[in-house]
């Protein structure tokens, strides 16, 4: 039986898959913030869902739709989880293939806190920069 930090994990990941933006509401805390590391176009700090939802709508759009994150395994405990995965996407003739870890603190069933931590940061932040 998996830690239920494990199962909201893995919900997550499959409504962001499916673009099941009501689930990732319901499953993120209204004041969650998320951390997105580098020097690029959707590099930030991101406040309650509204802004969370609308970098995933972004990083979305940037791509053209292609942008997916495979999730690898997740180990979690009473108060974080964290998800090993691949990011892939294209963007303008370029490809993205990324491993990528998400460190989440949790509170009573919602993500409340995410940093985001890349293995190509330069990769991250050549494949989102302005310019090519």
């Amino acid at each position: 039986m998996a830690h239920p930090n494990e199962d909201l994990v893995r919900r997550a990941f499959d409504a962001f898959a499916t673009g099941d933006v009501d689930t990732l509401r319901e499953l993120t805390d209204q004041d969650a913030v998320w951390h997105t590391p580098g020097r690029n176009l959707v590099s930030g700090y991101y406040r309650g869902q509204d802004e969370i939802l609308g970098f995933f709508a972004r990083v979305a759009e940037l791509t053209g739709g292609t942008f997916r994150a495979e999730l690898h395994d997740v180990v979690a405990n009473d108060e974080h989880a964290v998800a090993i995965y691949v990011t892939r996407g294209e963007r303008e003739g370029r490809t993205l293939e990324n491993r990528t870890v998400l460190v989440s603190h949790v509170r009573n069933g919602k993500f409340t806190e995410s940093w985001l931590m890349s293995d190509d940061q330069y990769a991250a932040d050549e494949f989102f920069s302005q310019h090519f």
